[in-house]
């Protein structure tokens, strides 16, 4: 399960940030975007928090040569930082800025950030491996309120976690998210997520953090009791209404149990369809309609805790179609199916594709598929053998 960093200024927010269950406390000068603050604000919010949770620290400075932002980090980790977040600007030679880094990486935990609106380049992660660092985050560097996601699709998002994971680094996302976001991100299955404007009053990233709007965040990431990150605090009480949402069974379904639809209507995207030769020359326009009949809540939605976001599908849409060219509709249509079929609150789907440049009209075809009650587990139809389909690697 994903870790909830809370990007915080100083003790005060590490204190509001812990109280309220964040995994990790994560310090930068929020005026300057990705900014380093003062050893001595390292040292203080470490002693705030107790060692209760691990502090993180970045190390913005952009143009500072590699000595120096080695200085810098060491610095911060001998003031009780756990992590040091080394800011990757692509103004600089990022792959020499990392190797340089290589012998502090030997007894500091390193986390390399590139930024998805900033040239962001995966071919960095196995240099980060090579020169020992702990793990890889994904920010944005324009604070302007784009998201994340604005930037890089799901299944770019995808390809970059299974990235850092087939190299041993852990993973993070972050930059401008928002509590929508976290039920699409966590099934990519990240190490950390990481907030700071959704956290704050107003959704004003300058502004203070707001405790009840640090709840409402935490609430959604299902908590980790198998990671040693609450060593001396106490770990926050799984929400079992987020992993319903997520897709998790609780107990098992009746046949006879309450069940809403969602849909999907008109999605229309370019994939790589089709058994001719001509087909395959290029990606021809699909059309989706999906409808999926929901295993009812309990109580009145209230928030994102309490729905199956329709995110969900159109986001398996997406990460189906770019896995490989599929020779047939039908297998699209069956590994979408399946695909949703995976979330355990899903009861069935009706998955609807059709072509729209072959001529004059459409061609297609509908299915509809169920999930059995002895059976929650995904048909073996996709090219990685076993668990739920991924972004192809």
């Amino acid at each position: 399960m994903s870790l909830m960093l809370a990007s915080i200024t100083g003790p005060e927010e590490a204190e509001i940030a812990v109280r309220q269950g964040a995994d990790i406390v994560d310090l930068k000068d929020v005026r300057a975007g990705f900014g380093t603050v003062p050893r001595e604000v390292v040292r203080a919010t470490v002693a705030a928090v107790a060692r209760q949770r691990p502090v993180s620290a970045v190390v913005g400075e952009p143009a500072a040569a590699p000595e120096r932002v080695a200085a810098i980090a060491s610095a911060l980790a001998e003031a009780g930082a756990a992590y040091i977040k080394i800011g990757l600007s692509p103004d600089r030679q990022r792959g020499d800025l990392i190797r340089a880094l290589a012998p502090l990486a030997r007894n500091v935990k390193l986390i390399g950030v590139m930024f998805a609106d900033d040239r962001a380049d995966n071919s960095l992660i196995p240099v980060m491996e090579e020169s020992g660092f702990a793990g890889v985050m994904l920010d944005t560097a324009r604070k302007t309120g784009e998201r994340l996601l604005d930037h890089w699709d799901i299944t770019e998002l995808g390809l970059f976690v299974d990235a850092a994971h087939n190299h041993g680094l852990m993973a993070g996302l972050a930059g401008s998210l928002e509590a929508p976001d976290i039920p699409r991100l966590l099934p990519l299955g990240p190490d950390v997520l990481g907030f700071r404007r959704a956290l704050c009053l107003d959704h004003d990233r300058n502004a203070r953090i707001d405790p009840a709007a640090v709840a409402a965040v935490r609430a959604l990431i299902p908590a980790d009791t198998l990671k040693s990150h609450h060593v001396g605090g106490t770990v926050p009480k799984v929400d079992y209404r987020v992993l319903a949402a997520r897709g998790y069974s609780l107990e098992p379904h009746k046949e006879d149990a309450a069940t809403d639809r969602i849909f999907v209507r008109d999605f229309d995207l370019a994939v790589r369809v089709g058994a001719y030769s001509r087909e395959r020359a290029k990606p021809q326009n699909v059309r989706f309609n999906i409808e999926a009949r929901i295993y009812r809540g309990d109580r009145t939605p209230e928030d994102m805790r309490d729905v199956f976001s329709y995110d969900l599908i159109t986001d398996a849409i997406r990460m189906v179609a770019a896995q490989e060219h599929i020779a047939l509709i039908e297998t699209l249509a069956e590994r979408i199916a399946a695909l949703i079929l995976s979330y355990a609150r899903v009861a069935s789907v009706t998955v609807r594709v059709e072509k729209l440049d072959i001529g004059p009209g459409a061609v297609g075809v509908e299915i509809v598929r169920e999930r059995r009650a002895e059976v929650a587990k995904v048909h073996q139809l996709f090219p990685a053998a076993g668990g739920a389909p991924r972004a192809a690697t």
